[in-house]
């Protein structure tokens, strides 16, 4: 019997939102897998940072300024991703933002901003890249989801309307293409200490009672979501396409 291998060598993979936190994470985790990783963020001196950090391990690498937000930049993204590495293997749906407001004081603004990155980005990443897999008949996508996307979370309802999206167009994305051997699968972290979530550590009252909440009694690093979508980038998942492992220190078990 041969173990199913988590090994990346030779497949190339674009990750958005790449530049700090959990992407950064994921770009060096999925190089030091094997993986040719392009680099995907709107601020160029970051992911030229983490193109460099990789490179320097020894890693293949592709630093690009893109918002996701900007369809024609996704096209750019696929034409450089192929001009540089031939193929696009893994695509990692990581880009998004929040807005931390009561409900009620949630302005037009502030919907748009979120659901523009977090489901209207991630689709149409996922459409640009997902067309050059139905060429190739191969390819995995995987897109970071929340625990938003299963309980509600205050002063975060555009946040939570737009994973609870992400978790639904995953599911459908899985069905359409599965014909093709793409398959399409989400990452749900909880509360991950990044940049987005600095706040929690600032605010003691915050902090102690997420952390009360969670059975594993702290918040999770980066680093940690890296086996999840590493497994699911690789062909030790080959048979899970439409799901969503989260990653959350047992909170959703526990519940908030």
């Amino acid at each position: 019997m041969q173990l199913p291998s988590m090994n990346l060598e030779g497949k190339t993979a674009i990750i958005t939102g790449a530049g700090r936190g959990i992407g950064k994470s994921l770009a060096l985790g999925l190089g030091a897998a094997g993986a040719n990783v392009v680099a995907v963020s709107r601020t160029q001196e970051q992911v030229d940072e983490v193109a460099s950090e990789l490179r320097s391990m020894g890693h293949q690498a592709l630093a690009l300024s893109v918002d996701v937000t900007v369809m024609d930049s996704l096209q750019v993204m696929v034409e450089k991703t192929l001009e540089a590495f031939g193929k696009i293997d893994i695509l990692v749906n990581n880009a998004g933002v929040t807005v931390k407001k009561p409900a009620e004081d949630v302005t037009e603004n502030d919907w748009d901003t979120v659901i523009n990155t977090n489901l209207k980005g991630m689709f149409f990443c996922a459409q640009a890249v997902g067309r050059q897999m139905i060429k190739q008949r191969s390819g995995s996508i995987i897109n970071l989801s929340s625990i938003g996307s299963k309980v509600a979370i205050s002063n975060s309802v555009a946040y939570c309307a737009s994973k609870g999206g992400l978790a639904q167009v995953t599911r459908v994305l899985a069905v359409e293409w599965a014909k093709y051997n793409i398959r399409v699968n989400a990452v749900g972290p909880a509360y991950i200490e990044t940049p987005l979530l600095k706040w929690i550590k600032d605010q003691p009252e915050a902090y102690g009672r997420i952390t009360g909440r969670t059975p594993m009694g702290r918040m999770g690093h980066p680093d940690e979501i890296i086996g999840a979508v590493l497994y699911l980038a690789s062909d030790a998942s080959s048979y899970v396409t439409g799901e969503t492992i989260f990653v959350d220190g047992g909170l959703l078990a526990y519940g908030i």
